[in-house]
């Protein structure tokens, strides 16, 4: 036993060393400073610390309240919170803000992990209507951050492949930040081996990590206030999230799939086999209220990953590889079934590498077309995107050239629908005694 444990320790010790997240690029929304969404914040927590809630199904070592989370799974979904540093400690708000709201120059901030408190576990496979008293515990702590948030909805992060708790949290918590730390977000730790060279285990676990994510998601609607839970997948995020989805969409006794209230569910980049996803898709297309997915047709990585994984990937997508019945379903969801094909391509997005695997949080016109998407639940038009048509009628959208003015007029147009949101609320409370 000892053994075994020193064995895990050290796979944990050499596979973790990877270089730290470094602060996004501002969305070009932060940029204009009558638009930025900390203004719309009334409750925001102007400190460089910051809060995401996580889950996982690796396997911890430790104690309870600082647990280490190996590369491998275990038997249990553990529940908690991570608390991250944006700077490196000993920096201001106001350095923050500054860093949140200009354009980068320079290298750019670090966010580490602090520290990580398991709050709840709770069996892998179990049911969801008796958790016990410490996970209710951590659902009532994400209803009260819920209440104190202007977004009543929670977003689910899924990371990629070769990626460490560390890195996994710190790009949960640069989305929350960069929605003005309007949304509350939850980062679900699937077991990554955190090795490039080890991307078949990724795979494998990815593919397995499915169903206990289709358990937090139910877990999360049943014993939460959330309005609505949102999912991104991330690259192999996508290998997680897509198959999770569609047994959320596949009906069982006891189980309605509505009861999940899915808001939007966000593919960036996706590194899944295109034939299945598309198979997946169609289980679950009517539960979400979009689906998105962002290509690159010239993603490096995913060029990589076809090698390795014989197929095409969805955020690299080979139509030809689908039936023809898939083929017409897919442009029958382009047109009328909620979902969105973005090709984010480098011709249209100035300043982008034209092989970027990392596009949707480093491209500062992807970023604010995500954050908009998630936030507001806007489609397409209502973003300042633009229609396109393949000669098949499958419909796609693309950044146009004045993308930065149709994004001024965008946001112009949710601050004055706020304002008379607000008003209506004061003249229906009455005067003022």
């Amino acid at each position: 036993m000892i053994r075994l444990l020193a064995c895990l320790l050290a796979a944990f010790v050499l596979t973790a060393c990877q270089p730290p997240v470094r602060l996004m690029p501002p969305p070009t929304l932060f940029l204009n400073g009558e638009h930025n969404l900390f203004g719309a914040n009334a409750n925001l927590d102007q400190s460089p610390r910051i809060q995401v809630f996580y889950a996982t199904n690796r396997a911890a070592l430790g104690p309870a309240g600082a647990p280490v989370y190996t590369v491998f799974p275990g038997d249990d979904l553990h529940m908690g919170v991570a608390t991250l540093d944006m700077g490196g400690g000993g920096q201001t708000w106001d350095w923050l803000y500054e860093q949140s709201t200009t354009g980068p120059s320079g290298r750019r901030p670090q966010i580490l992990l602090e520290s990580m408190q398991r709050q709840a576990s709770v069996p892998v496979g179990a049911g969801i209507d008796a958790p016990g008293a410490e996970a209710l515990a951590y659902f009532k702590a994400i209803d009260e951050a819920l209440a104190h948030s202007a977004d009543p909805d929670l977003t689910i992060y899924v990371h990629g492949a070769n990626t460490s708790i560390g890195r996994a949290t710190a790009q949960a918590a640069q989305y929350r930040h960069f929605t003005g730390r309007n949304s509350v977000v939850l980062s679900y730790l699937w077991p990554s081996a955190e090795n490039f060279l080890r991307f078949g285990h990724d795979v494998s676990k990815a593919g397995q990590a499915g169903p206990v994510l289709a358990q937090l998601v139910r877990l999360l609607a049943r014993h939460t206030r959330a309005r609505h839970i949102n999912l991104i997948g991330y690259s192999s995020g996508a290998m997680v999230v897509s198959p999770g989805m569609a047994l959320l969409g596949t009906p069982a006794p006891g189980y309605d799939p509505q009861s999940v209230r899915l808001g939007e569910v966000y593919y960036p980049a996706p590194d899944a086999d295109f034939r299945q996803w598309t198979t997946e898709l169609q289980a679950y297309h009517s539960l979400p209220k979009r689906i998105t997915v962002t290509v690159n047709m010239r993603d490096s990585v995913l060029v990589l990953s076809r090698l390795h994984q014989r197929g095409s990937r969805t955020g690299r997508p080979d139509p030809t590889e689908l039936s023809e019945e898939d083929a017409r379903w897919m442009v029958e969801a382009s047109n009328r079934l909620g979902f969105d094909l973005i090709d984010a391509r480098a011709a249209d997005l100035p300043g982008m590498d034209k092989r970027s695997h990392v596009f949707w949080y480093d491209h500062p016109w992807v970023s604010s077309d995500v954050v908009l998407k998630m936030l507001f639940h806007l489609d397409p038009p209502q973003r300042g995107l633009a229609r396109n048509e393949t000669d098949a009628g499958l419909e796609y959208w693309t950044f146009p050239a004045d993308y930065e003015a149709r994004l001024d007029q965008v946001m112009g147009q949710l601050v004055e629908a706020g304002a008379a949101q607000r008003a209506a609320e004061q003249e229906a409370q009455g005067p003022t005694p």
